[in-house]
């Protein structure tokens, strides 16, 4: 399409009579002539283009030659003044025009719609933080002015609701040593919390609060067995106080083992991730991308004690059993064989595989059973007791072996203990007891 005419004037006496200003300097009357200012626009350029003005004086029998110069005189200095002006109007709608196609140009378009993925992952926080809770331990503190015994905070950590009835599931050492405990769920409302039960091993323990059931949104409980290394997971806490923080990573690695921060006792089949965990998070759950719950977040591995990419959770298979105990008998029966036995390192200096039985109570499982203790002779000679070399025919290589054997046991079963006494081997039925009641 051709350029059209942005603006155009026409002063002429072949149309419609338009009378100048009065300054015009003009003796009798102006001379007929015709202007023209054109502002071209090209399709999609905007540009300014020159300024036409033409005078085309029309004769007059009455007029002079010397008027008449006089007249063109006039008319020509005014004409200049006049183009002028309508040049510096023109230059200005030009930069007008031109700085309304620069600022189109500039205008931020909307903002892209969230992938797939991420979509999935605001859903899935958003239907998972409301199960999730912050718990403050608090400790008894004396003033040593006033001697008023005040509460303290000692400790935070995070939890998850368990079930309707207000039963919430974290990590023994984020409870541990604490006189009061308080939650508070993610609407920020605070409930008092009571102890039902914790098993120090397993570093799991269950709280329950007196809140309506409909502020209790229960976590989706999946399982972990079926778990794969490069999955995603997503953990939710509250690292350093800052309450419903998500963050995101996969499953580094599988079956790692981690000790029990309380009794040292190993605990197996840890999940490895990657997601950051930090001081705060312990407690809380590590989901999978359906937003089930696979583990609780336990410890990470780390000099400084923030997250260095290398965190632990307790699987779910195995705090499902455990919760369950709580729940239903406020402890866990776990069995025990009721022996003391030498640290790992000393048993490698002898020279052989397995578990050196240090003590074994004439009460226990293992003393009633008839295995040997060490012990010092009359003369002060050490007598090495019995080494456990397997359990129902698994080997038993260090107390880890151990432990882990008797956790895939049941209290009031009898196993096989094979054990090294002196220079032979003996094989010994031993019944199996639960663990005494853990203060």
């Amino acid at each position: 399409m051709a350029s059209h005419s942005f603006l155009s004037t026409h002063i002429s006496s072949h149309h419609a009579p338009t009378l100048l200003p009065s300054r015009f300097p003009s003796p009798n009357r102006p001379p007929n002539f015709t202007l023209s200012l054109s502002r071209n626009l090209a399709p999609r350029n905007l540009h300014a283009t020159c300024i036409v003005a033409s005078l085309r004086p029309i004769a007059h029998s009455n007029h002079s030659p010397a008027t008449e110069s006089a007249d063109r005189s006039a008319c020509n200095r005014f004409l200049d003044s006049f183009v002028v002006v309508l040049t510096s109007v023109a230059l200005s709608v030009a930069i007008f025009v031109t700085d309304v196609d620069s600022a189109a140009a500039f205008v931020v378009t909307p903002s892209r719609k969230l992938q797939t993925d991420e979509l999935a992952t605001v859903r899935l926080f958003q239907e998972n933080t409301p199960s999730v809770v912050y718990i403050t331990n608090l400790a008894a503190r004396q003033d040593a002015f006033t001697l008023d015994v005040l509460e303290v905070p000692q400790g935070s950590g995070s939890g998850f609701v368990w079930d309707k009835k207000g039963h919430i599931v974290t990590n023994y050492h984020v409870i541990r040593g604490a006189s009061d405990l308080r939650v508070t769920l993610s609407d920020q409302t605070t409930f008092d919390a009571q102890v039902v039960g914790f098993d120090q091993d397993k570093d799991v323990a269950v709280l329950r609060i007196d809140a309506p059931k409909d502020k209790l949104r229960p976590i989706p409980v999946g399982v972990s067995a079926d778990l794969l290394v490069g999955q995603k997971v997503f953990a939710i806490g509250n690292p350093f106080g800052l309450d419903h923080t998500l963050t995101t990573g996969v499953i580094s690695g599988l079956r790692r083992e981690i000790s029990s921060a309380a009794t040292g006792r190993p605990i197996q089949d840890v999940i490895q991730t990657d997601a950051a965990i930090n001081p705060g998070n312990s407690g809380g759950p590590l989901l999978d991308s359906s937003g089930n719950l696979i583990g609780i977040n336990t410890a990470i591995y780390s000099p400084s004690g923030a997250s260095s990419g290398v965190g632990f959770s307790i699987p779910v298979d195995t705090v499902g059993g455990i919760v369950d105990q709580l729940v239903q008998f406020g402890k866990v029966t776990r069995p025990i064989l009721g022996i003391k036995f030498a640290p790992d390192q000393s048993v490698e200096q002898l020279g052989v595989s397995g578990v050196l039985v240090l003590d074994a109570p004439l009460n226990g499982p293992a003393g009633k059973a008839g295995l040997l203790p060490t012990k010092r002779d009359t003369y002060g000679r050490l007598i090495l007791g019995d080494i456990i070399t397997s359990v129902n025919g698994k080997k038993v290589s260090n107390g880890s072996d151990l432990y882990r054997i008797l956790d895939q046991c049941k209290v009031g079963e009898t196993v096989t203990v094979e054990v090294l006494r002196g220079d032979h081997v003996e094989k010994i039925p031993v019944l199996l007891e639960p663990k005494a009641d853990e203060s």
